[in-house]
């Protein structure tokens, strides 16, 4: 992917959950809720502080997020659907 975020922006990529209950029941694409939890692709430098320095962000690519059900921005990058959403709207990393 040739995109760098800015500043304390972050570019994630939902995690698709199981389509199916543990009864067996498909689960169609328009009855289902959009995944909270995605992966970190890209991170920014990092948030300018007040006394002019740079934060680097607790996340880092790779990292497995939980994130609000309205967070981001959605957008399509090489064929992907992604969202870029600030550090400040991920809830925090999974284990």
């Amino acid at each position: 992917m040739k995109f760098r975020p800015l500043h304390d922006r972050v570019v994630v990529q939902r995690i698709e959950e199981n389509m199916k209950t543990a009864g067996g029941i498909i689960i169609p694409d328009t009855a289902a809720e959009k995944p909270q939890t995605g992966k970190v692709v890209a991170v920014g430098p990092g948030a300018r502080g007040e006394d002019g320095k740079i934060e680097p962000l607790d996340v880092k690519a790779g990292d497995k997020v939980l994130f609000g059900k309205w967070s981001g921005t959605e957008v399509k990058l090489d064929g992907d659907d992604l969202l870029i959403m600030k550090e400040s709207d991920i809830m925090g990393v999974l284990k």
